[in-house]
């Protein structure tokens, strides 16, 4: 039987190891501030419902010049979920079970298209440093994600701000990202806000809002991306922007290879008007899709 591990923010400093034989349970918002977090493949992180801190959710949240190594496998892959999923039953979450934890955030140094050079991660409370991203160097790396799955994310951070199930915020392109999925997310799957890294083999799959969202100038790019829409909430497949404000450089412009976009069906009533919706000042390719 697994063990729990109760997570706070105090209790991750530096260096750490998460290992597949205990259940780790994060309560509130867990900051690594530096050095590598290496979680084992198989490993499962839950976030508490209902947070002892003051914060409004738990998450994750991996800061600039910190890195995480989150190395799953095929038949062993890192699982993100709530506290009450049972993993090992799965009838007993589906995909309308929303916004129940808080979701994976990333930041780094990659240069974005913003009013200032660097911007804060929304929902959390201002003045935390903490939380800023973006910088000048779009070769940063935040570490290696691979084989991992987000479940059941997207509780409000802050009032009417729902948080994405994996955010990259300022991420560098020698970041390693691949095999990542993000099932019932109250909010976007993925979302992009400048940088460049580069993502392979993503799912977004029955999330509340885009499959995949990109912002303040992402210029990375993606290759065999899958989204399945919901039938009971959904967005566009892909919401893209370029900056804030309009004119501000570098505009988006990712190269987007092999990708699948499946909508919620005729007789869905969602919004879910629009495959792909490009905004001002954004561009991209789509090739092979």
């Amino acid at each position: 039987v697994s063990q729990t591990v109760i997570v706070t923010d105090a209790d991750l400093t530096g260096d750490a190891t998460w290992t597949s034989d205990n259940v780790y349970l994060l309560d509130g918002f867990v900051y690594l501030e530096e050095g590598t977090l290496t979680i084992e493949a198989g490993t499962i992180i839950k976030g508490k419902a209902d947070p002892t801190t003051e914060d409004n959710a738990s998450a994750l949240i991996i800061t600039r010049g910190a890195r995480i190594e989150a190395i799953g496998s095929p038949t062993a892959p890192i699982i993100f979920t709530a506290e009450y999923d049972d993993v090992n039953d799965p009838s007993d979450l589906d995909q309308t079970d929303r916004g129940l934890w808080g979701g994976l955030i990333i930041l780094g140094y990659g240069e974005l298209a913003f009013e200032t050079e660097t911007s804060s991660v929304e929902g959390i409370p201002e003045g935390e440093e903490r939380a800023v991203f973006g910088g000048t160097n779009d070769d940063d790396d935040s570490g290696i994600l691979k084989y991992v799955s987000v479940r059941h994310g997207g509780a409000e951070l802050s009032p009417g701000d729902e948080i994405n199930g994996v955010t990259f915020g300022g991420v560098g392109r020698n970041t390693i990202v691949e095999h990542i999925e993000v099932i019932a997310n109250d909010d976007d799957g993925f979302e992009w806000f400048g940088g460049a890294v580069e993502c392979k083999y993503l799912v977004s799959a029955f999330n509340k809002d885009d499959a995949f969202d990109y912002d303040y100038g992402w210029r990375g790019k993606g290759q065999y991306w899958f989204a399945v829409q919901a039938t009971d909430e959904a967005d566009n497949a892909g919401e893209h922007d370029g900056a804030k404000p309009d004119d501000e450089l570098p505009f988006s412009k990712p190269i987007i290879y092999n990708a699948t976009y499946i909508g919620s069906g005729v007789d869905a009533t969602t919004k879910n008007s629009t495959c792909i919706h490009f905004r001002d000042a954004t561009g991209g390719y789509y090739v092979n899709s």
